[in-house]
């Protein structure tokens, strides 16, 4: 077995991306690390830090844009990149659990979410948020531009379920630890480490 055959040590990615609106830098651990996130956005980076922290990720994230005007293109853009960080430092995705779901309660919240590191992005969103924002200046519909954005580019298959909510902030937090937890089952070394886990022989 050649040292190409196993899971890389470090799994870890760098991925800067600017545009017009925006400028992301982030570095992603899939295996764990710091987690710092400056994002210009507060809830973002509140549901950012619960993703690292339930997901055992190093996450260091920063973002510089137009979130004063609005957070889409914020939270959109994070996600592109969280997304690709994580696509890169999976690699080939050998020796990987593949397969991960979990469910998170938040005081009445209850959210479902299953992972397949398929390397085909689809998102399946079954979300129906009690409240249209979260605070004053958080759009609902902001969730799910996010996860859509980082399925996408991480290339990953992802149900996600809310269950039951009253309140929205309960909601998200939920979803996003959820998504913590089975991402970080999805993601586990686990098994033969020269071995994609697919009878196709490839994750794509």
């Amino acid at each position: 077995m050649s040292a190409t055959d196993t899971i890389p040590a470090q799994r870890r990615a760098h991925v800067a991306r600017s545009t017009l609106e925006t400028r992301v830098d982030a570095t992603v651990d899939v295996d764990g690390g710091e987690i710092v996130v400056d994002t210009g956005v507060p809830f973002l980076d509140h549901m950012l830090d619960a993703l690292g922290r339930h997901g055992k990720l190093g996450i260091e994230i920063s973002c510089t844009g137009d979130a004063a005007m609005d957070a889409h293109h914020t939270v959109e853009d994070v996600g592109i990149v969280l997304g690709q960080g994580i696509r890169e430092a999976l690699g080939d995705r050998r020796g990987i659990g593949r397969y991960g779901h979990a469910y998170a309660p938040l005081d009445e919240a209850l959210a479902r979410v299953v992972i397949d590191c398929s390397g085909r992005p689809y998102l399946h969103y079954e979300v129906a948020m009690p409240e249209p924002m979260i605070g004053r200046d958080f759009a609902v519909s902001l969730v799910e531009e996010f996860w859509r954005a980082l399925v996408v580019n991480a290339a990953l298959t992802v149900h996600i379920d809310l269950i039951r909510a009253r309140n929205a902030h309960h909601a998200a937090e939920a979803i996003f630890k959820a998504a913590a937890l089975a991402l970080h089952a999805a993601t586990r070394r686990s098994g033969d480490p020269a071995t994609i886990p697919s009878t196709k022989g490839l994750l794509a």
